[in-house]
């Protein structure tokens, strides 16, 4: 179902059972399978390819030869219905993929709202996007992998599958991150290690300066106290009663798989 006002060039190939929204725009030489849905005011350029099941929110714009929704490059992917989210307002650059997820996961690779994906970004399958990220061009986010909202990963980092890139956290451009990488934190190298705090990027975003202390207090217990992290988490945890925000510390040392950056 293509709705009335979208705007689509002849020379695009829509297959039976597209939902197309209000107002969108589908360029030349844009091939769109079944199964995909787009919504009201997304801009889809020339040469792009779309698969599904794919949904796609409002007031996206997807450049030149993006791959969007295709079946990913896990071995063990035999066909199976597994499916691509996307939602709101993402700047999604040219030759930028994103692959669907595996059955061997959720089934599903995600993508916020707000996001912008440089030039030939790898989001592969089973990835979860927050919200306001920045993924550079010619990163590689591995199958897995969860990255925070307000995140940064810079151009030509790569990060290992079943990693997480926590929340307002910035990743050097040329990084290979292989552990996981706390909320707040400035990493990088090969492999990344931390270099502080991103507190530019705090400030950016409204952290005002005793919320940057707690931060940085929950830092230091981390990284330079000399203590484990089994001594380390209820110190967190009772900092965390005061500063929810540094109950993200506390979250990711609960529930990482390869341990952090260290």
């Amino acid at each position: 179902m293509i709705h009335e006002s979208a705007k689509i060039h002849p020379s695009a190939v829509i297959e039976d059972g597209v939902i197309i929204g209000a107002n969108v725009t589908v360029g030349p030489f844009t091939y769109i399978a079944t199964g995909v849905e787009i919504g009201e005011g997304t801009e889809v350029m020339s040469h792009v390819v779309i698969k599904g099941p794919t949904v796609i929110g409002k007031d996206n714009r997807i450049f030149p030869f993006a791959v969007v929704g295709e079946e990913c490059q896990d071995k063990k992917f035999s066909g199976e219905a597994t499916r691509l989210e996307i939602g709101d307002r993402n700047v999604i650059r040219e030759s930028v993929q994103i692959h669907r997820g595996t059955t061997q996961d959720k089934g599903v690779t995600v993508v916020g709202n707000d996001n912008l994906l440089c030039v030939n970004a790898h989001i592969a399958h089973d990835v979860v996007v927050g919200n306001h990220t920045h993924i550079g061009n010619n990163s590689i986010l591995g199958g897995h992998v969860t990255v925070g909202d307000y995140a940064g990963v810079m151009a030509l980092s790569a990060i290992h599958p079943f990693c997480t890139v926590g929340a307002y956290s910035y990743i050097g451009g040329c990084s290979a991150v292989v552990q996981d990488v706390p909320p707040y934190v400035l990493a990088q190298g090969n492999h990344a290690k931390p270099f502080g705090l991103n507190i530019v990027g705090l400030q950016r975003n409204g952290f005002e300066k005793p919320e940057l202390h707690a931060i940085r207090r929950a830092y230091k217990e981390i990284y330079r106290s000399g203590k484990t992290l089994a001594e380390v988490k209820p110190v967190l945890a009772e900092m965390a009663k005061d500063w929810p925000s540094v109950g993200r510390f506390s979250e990711l040392l609960d529930n990482s798989e390869r341990g952090i950056i260290r």
